[in-house]
């Protein structure tokens, strides 16, 4: 997954969850945070970060920002649309029949439906952003829709599909995901019933560069009959 076009600058503050101000060049500018997330360990003022611009007629800001260099030296990308683009360049290569985007299944649109032979699947995508002594951790704010889709991957585990969480990990280094019970415990109890069940958890671990995001390699959560 790579932009068009990216450049460095620095990160002074975020008025609101949609947009910030960094300094381009002694500049300051206005920019969209792809990211309604709290980010609030990685986008501190002063730090390196990486912005986009997409060239979209009538936007409000010319730049999105896109990803962000932590304290520690690592880099992070925190553009929530990245995981899916790259999820979706991770299955083309997985020898499926169909790879359908954004699918309707019960009350919800789940980010993957595929088809290999007569077998059918169902992948709801989450990107980790959050990090914490080299450990991941999903969710960084409430997300009942998160719950949702859990819910509706149960739903269809017991209907016959092959159902699967994967946590895309968009930062080198680690490769394991908790669930953050201090921001919002309903959610390992969802995805505790969600293993109880059946549905596969994957944790794709992935290469982060300014331009660029790719899952390199797949940790499963244990189980010995993934199928993904």
């Amino acid at each position: 997954m790579k932009y068009d076009n990216i450049i460095c600058a620095r990160f002074i503050n975020r008025p609101n969850r949609f947009i910030a101000e960094v300094d381009i060049d002694g500049h300051t500018e206005t920019v969209h945070v792809k990211n309604t997330g709290r980010c609030r360990e990685l986008l501190i003022p002063g730090c390196e970060v990486w912005l986009t611009a997409p060239g979209t007629p009538g936007r409000k800001t010319k730049y999105d920002l896109v990803a962000v260099r932590k304290g520690t030296g690592v880099l992070f990308n925190i553009d929530s649309q990245a995981p899916n683009k790259a999820v979706k360049e991770w299955l083309e290569t997985r020898n499926f029949d169909r790879v359908i985007p954004e699918y309707t299944y019960g009350d919800s649109r789940i980010d993957f439906y595929m088809e290999r032979g007569k077998e059918k699947f169902l992948m709801e995508v989450k990107g980790c952003t959050l990090e914490n002594g080299g450990i991941g951790y999903f969710p960084d704010a409430p997300t009942e829709r998160g719950i949702k889709h859990i819910r509706e991957l149960i739903k269809a585990k017991k209907a016959g599909f092959h159902a699967a969480l994967a946590f895309v990990i968009q930062m080198d280094g680690v490769t394991k995901v908790r669930p953050n019970t201090g921001t919002h415990p309903e959610f390992k109890e969802a995805m505790d019933d969600a293993k109880k069940a059946g549905v596969e958890i994957l944790f794709l671990t992935c290469h982060a560069e300014p331009g660029e995001l790719v899952i390199n390699c797949r940790q499963n959560s244990g189980r010995d009959d993934e199928v993904i």
